[in-house]
């Protein structure tokens, strides 16, 4: 079952609507414009070289898009995308497992990335500059460095708390954006967009088309139509 399929059935689930609600690119993300010029222009000069993004640092308040915007970065890029959240990596295996699995130019989005563990923190350093993963084998007198070298890839960090983030790790962000308190008419366009796209939903499970009957104003006339067929 496609999610088209999924979403227009008896069975969708929140979930499903919440993920078809997000915006999949950078025109139809709302608010954010310095934001999303920034990206525009750094994808843009990415593609050029056809090199993987450099990394990425948003940060500000709860709740402005960090998440989809690291999705919308991985979807105009054409590339993978993995996420993780900070707490989650407990020791520096799990990042490594992380990494050692990613395909060339993948995006690896880590939320709250101010709370990595000192240990996971310095694993990172290496990756970020040199795409390359130092690790320790054994232990004592028997013990040795190795030297794993990574597929390209762009880090996106996520976090509510720019000033718990280490100076070499920001430091290592060659894209740090912050993220602004949505206006009321920005607000008011996401309102719009997601209004217009639940219409839409039930306009197709109804077998209807969008605009043929009255009352559906509110409807955001920018919204494609959605036929029978």
């Amino acid at each position: 079952m496609t999610d088209a399929d999924r979403l227009t059935t008896a069975e969708r689930k929140p979930e499903d609507i919440d993920a078809a609600l997000r915006p999949r690119r950078l025109d139809e993300f709302v608010g954010q414009q310095a934001a999303r010029e920034n990206l525009r222009v750094f994808i843009a000069a990415a593609k050029r070289r056809q090199d993987a993004l450099d990394h990425v640092l948003f940060f500000g308040p709860p709740g402005l898009g960090k998440t989809t915007l690291a999705q919308i970065i991985a979807r105009e890029l054409g590339v993978g995308f993995r996420a993780t959240s900070g707490p989650v990596i407990a020791k520096a295996g799990d990042l490594a497992a992380l990494l050692t699995n990613l395909e060339d130019g993948d995006v690896l989005f880590i939320d709250e990335i101010h709370r990595l563990a000192p240990a996971v923190e310095e694993i990172l350093y290496p990756a970020m500059e040199d795409r390359a993963l130092d690790l320790i084998i054994g232990e004592g007198p028997s013990a040795r460095s190795v030297r794993i070298d990574l597929p390209r890839f762009t880090l996106v960090g996520a976090t509510t708390r720019q000033g718990l983030i280490t100076t070499p790790l920001r430091d290592r962000f060659g894209i740090p954006i912050r993220l602004n308190f949505y206006s009321v008419e920005e607000l008011e366009q996401v309102v719009r967009r997601a209004a217009a796209f639940l219409y839409a939903l039930e306009a197709v499970a109804d077998g209807r088309t969008l605009g043929r009957e009255p009352g559906n104003g509110f409807v955001d006339p920018g919204y494609p139509a959605v036929d029978d067929a």
